[in-house]
């Protein structure tokens, strides 16, 4: 009897549902519901809507089932950093966006108390302002810790409002900057110094483990970090660097071991948790940049347009496509006006061509720091996600690296998390 498996993946702008089977001993897939999903602007802060996330995600599944039928599994994988604070099984809303700019006291703060060295030290986790770390003294000063039971990352809550089981995955924890990279636990001394409740930290629990089950379908953990799933997804026996592209690109190689040493530190590179290895990577702005140009420049305009007229433009400015002034601006023209000037782009697409451009440029700057800290030379780059599919980006990071890419369009985070629960659907056995 053919067994079905459901992957619900969500990014920071569009949810996927997508249905998954053994055939030949190869996953077939196929996407069976989508919906839109972006941060929403309530009392001048950028927040999660999770009852409609929710509603979504319900809807999502009631289609899959009225498809398939029977679903062995389901599971959930989101971006990282963000969470809902509960107390008890009541929650404490709004869930915040990264994208909100609430932390800079909060970065102060903690700095204050821990120097980001002596945190990167403990948990080789990239300076993000963003970071869990910092989000969580943000409420601390805000008074929201008061009475708080539980925080769950975005997936995590979604999974438990299904199963009615609370758990912290390890993938996703390691985006927080407070585990350990070491003992792949929370870092108690992290949690002292901030005087942090405690109990908010239990232990974690690894991709596989079996939750509980919602509507008679077995709910579990997969690599719930949507970067951790892609890079699950893909064979890379050879160990070359990958390029997850999608809102933000992360770029980075598997290692054994995490890197936390002074120059890993410098160049600001991230180690987070993968299945039985450490993902030594980089966070780049990614096709944000692209996606919010459309939506200011040219909404009814289709992607493929965009990048057909793009690859017509002779324009070539670069920006610094990790500057902070492009995580949340009010309007992305003109933050691109204002890094450009005084030769800015004349037409519409050379914006894209500039979105473009700058990122296969900072592609190359991470992929130099990357040789540079792993010492060793890479021949090839594997792009997965979104952007796999947009063969000018690819074009021109093979051009600007000078390494050949191999672009993997496939839904490489839905894969990922399938494949975990296929796993651990055989290790019950």
């Amino acid at each position: 009897m053919q067994k079905y498996y459901l992957a619900i993946d969500i990014g920071a702008s569009s949810g996927r549902h997508i249905v998954g089977w053994e055939d030949a001993g190869e996953v077939k897939t196929k996407e069976v519901y989508r919906f839109p999903n972006k941060a929403e602007l309530e009392n001048g802060h950028l927040i999660w809507n999770m009852e409609r996330m929710l509603l979504e995600v319900k809807q999502g599944i009631r289609m899959a089932k009225e498809e398939f039928g029977t679903l062995e599994s389901l599971s959930i994988d989101t971006w990282g950093v963000d969470y809902v604070l509960l107390q008890e099984d009541r929650e404490v809303f709004p869930c915040y966006s990264y994208r909100d700019g609430r932390t800079e006291a909060a970065v102060l703060n903690v700095h204050k108390q821990l120097p980001f060295k002596e945190l990167y030290r403990h948990t080789g986790c990239q300076f993000q302002q963003f970071n869990t770390v910092y989000q969580l003294y943000a409420d601390k000063l805000a008074g929201r810790l008061d009475g708080v039971t539980d925080f769950l990352m975005v997936p995590e809550y979604l999974l438990w409002k299904l199963c009615g089981v609370k758990a912290k995955e390890y993938t996703n924890a390691t985006t927080t900057g407070m585990v350990n990279a070491e003992t792949r636990e929370f870092d108690t001394e992290i949690i002292q110094k901030l005087a942090l409740p405690a109990h908010l930290f239990p232990k974690l629990s690894q991709p596989g483990t079996v939750l509980g089950t919602y509507e008679g379908t077995k709910v579990l953990l997969c690599a719930t970090h949507d970067t951790a799933s892609a890079v699950e997804a893909v064979a890379m026996g050879d160990e070359q660097p990958y390029i997850s592209s999608g809102t933000w690109s992360l770029l980075g190689v598997r290692t054994q071991r995490p890197l936390t040493d002074s120059d890993s530190c410098a160049a600001n590179y991230s180690n987070e948790g993968g299945i039985g290895y450490n993902r030594y990577q980089k966070n780049i702005m990614g096709l944000w940049l692209v996606q919010e140009l459309r939506r200011e420049l040219c909404p009814d305009k289709d992607f493929t347009e965009i990048v057909d007229e793009a690859e017509k433009s002779g324009y070539d400015g670069v920006i610094d496509a990790n500057a902070p002034e492009f995580l949340s601006p009010p309007s992305m023209r003109a933050a691109f006006d204002t890094a450009l000037a005084p030769r800015g782009p004349q037409k519409e697409s050379d914006y894209f061509r500039c979105a473009y451009r700058s990122l296969a440029f900072s592609y190359r700057a991470a992929l130099t720091e990357l040789e540079k800290n792993t010492g060793k030379h890479y021949t090839k780059i594997y792009i997965v996600g979104g952007g796999a599919k947009n063969e000018l980006l690819n074009r021109l990071t093979e051009e600007v690296t000078g390494r050949r890419v191999a672009a993997l369009p496939i839904e490489a985070t839905a894969l990922g998390n399938l494949k975990v629960q296929m796993k651990a659907e055989m290790e019950e056995k």
